[in-house]
């Protein structure tokens, strides 16, 4: 199930990110007066009524006009045509509802026009739904005098107008009504039975090169320079008995790291990628220090409950002796200390050493995640886990499990039964967690327990 995408656009400093933190409900966007604070993607889950979407801040684009003088800095109006041009219409193919932004104190500038004309001429999608949905959200309404003045913005071509003060929150549940009604009800649905497996990492660990190995064809581009991928590039193949869907994705830069252009949106893409896959791939480069941007990629694959596996990459270029898988297997699960229970698996998509290794693991970890264990076993396990470990008190007042029972897979929840949801500790359902493991394994799977009490 993939869900729907609302992208925020528009110039710098016209309140994007303060509406985003107001939608979200927290402060996640760094806020502030100076243009171009926000300098790479964000996005999060969003529920309105039921109805949940990924929003996503962007940054926003200045237009530079020529100056009077001749500065090298100066560009005229048709580079920044192009450079909007090239952002916006990536953003215009990868959202389903767009909310362009604009600023009643500033009124209509040259630059919300420029943006207003290429998303209207964009608006016709065939491979989606037949038109774009774009809001026109005219922020700093915050008095009666500047609502009036919203006026002036018909001129840009959108009658879905909506006068909000994002700081202040007025208007914002009309915004969020509009979006929701506009939202495509395909994106609930998946978009194949194949078995959608998808390859993710930083840029130039070697991604389209072990694409290219498994599939025994260039499908894609392969280069050394980081960044060559921009799309998420969707290859079918089978393998044996099994559809596979492989999805190779632009490279997930850190924060901070990521140019103006076109590798923004590239990280929405590979963001995509993550969420219509069931398995993930995590490729690490061995040649490289094992960094935090490993580890925040791969908590954007458990926030998904996706199935992964990680795959060390250019082991060939690393000099061996006899404990130096161990020695990394270590170094990788110290670093991804809640991935523990992730296959890890060392390659060389050059050479093409172990690489049939990687999709029959991928498959057995698919098969995992599909795994429905009895009841009765589920409950003998559990029972076992409290004899050897007592459940935690509180008050003199001891959780007690009366049964558990797998209630759902891919990925698999199990409820258990209780007395008192206040005395589940996070520390005990870890425990719990692990020792359901030991029997059913849910190899590369993330496990969810929930509570309920016995009153419910």
């Amino acid at each position: 199930m993939r869900k729907s995408i609302v992208a925020l656009v528009g110039r710098p400093n016209v309140g994007k990110s303060t509406l985003f933190n107001r939608l979200v409900g927290e402060r996640l966007a760094v806020v502030d007066d100076i243009p171009g604070t926000t300098r790479d993607r964000l996005i999060t889950e969003v529920e309105w009524n039921g109805i949940s979407f990924n929003l996503v801040d962007t940054g926003g684009i200045e237009s530079y006009q020529r100056q009077q003088d001749t500065s090298p800095l100066a560009q005229d109006s048709s580079d920044f045509i192009s450079e909007i041009r090239t952002q916006y219409e990536i953003a215009i193919t990868e959202a389903d509802v767009v909310v362009l932004m604009t600023d009643v104190s500033s009124g209509v500038t040259s630059t919300d026009i420029d943006i207003a004309n290429l998303l209207r001429r964009s608006r016709k999608r065939p491979t989606k739904q037949n038109r774009l949905p774009i809001l026109l959200a005219v922020n700093k309404c915050d008095n009666q005098s500047r609502f009036m003045d919203t006026h002036e913005f018909h001129e840009l071509g959108i009658s879905d107008l909506y006068p909000i003060a994002a700081l202040h929150g007025l208007g914002i549940g009309e915004l969020l009504d509009a979006i929701v009604t506009n939202l495509p009800s395909s994106t609930l649905f998946t978009e194949d039975d194949t078995i959608t497996i998808a390859i993710v990492g930083r840029p130039n660990v070697g991604k389209s090169s072990l694409l290219n190995k498994l599939i025994g064809q260039e499908r894609v581009i392969v280069s050394p320079v980081a960044g060559t991928t921009r799309d998420a590039i969707d290859t079918k193949l089978k393998y044996y008995e099994n559809e596979i869907t492989l999805i190779d994705t632009a490279g997930i830069r850190r924060r901070g790291k990521i140019v103006p252009g076109v590798e923004k949106y590239s990280v929405l893409r590979a963001l995509k990628a993550i969420e219509r896959a069931e398995v993930v791939m995590l490729l690490i480069d061995a040649t490289e220090p094992f960094t935090a941007q490993d580890a925040h990629i791969a908590g954007m694959i458990i926030d998904k409950s996706r199935s992964v596996i990680v795959v060390v990459n250019k082991w060939d270029k690393i000099p061996k002796d006899t404990y130096t898988i161990d020695e990394y297997s270590t170094l990788v699960r110290t670093t991804l200390q809640f991935l523990d229970y992730v296959p890890v698996i060392f390659i060389s998509a050059l050479t093409g050493k172990r690489v049939n290794t990687v999709l029959p693991l991928a498959l057995q970890v698919h098969t995992e995640r599909h795994l429905r264990a009895s009841t009765s076993e589920i409950n003998r396990v559990v029972a076992s886990a409290v004899r050897q470990h007592s459940p935690p008190s509180k008050n003199g007042k001891r959780l007690r499990i009366f049964y558990a029972t797998q209630v759902s897979t891919a990925p698999p929840i199990i409820l258990l039964h209780i007395n008192d949801k206040n005395l589940v500790h996070f520390s005990y359902t870890r425990y719990l967690e692990n020792k359901i493991r030991e029997t059913f394994k849910f190899s590369g799977t993330p496990i969810r327990l929930t509570y309920r009490e016995r009153s419910e």
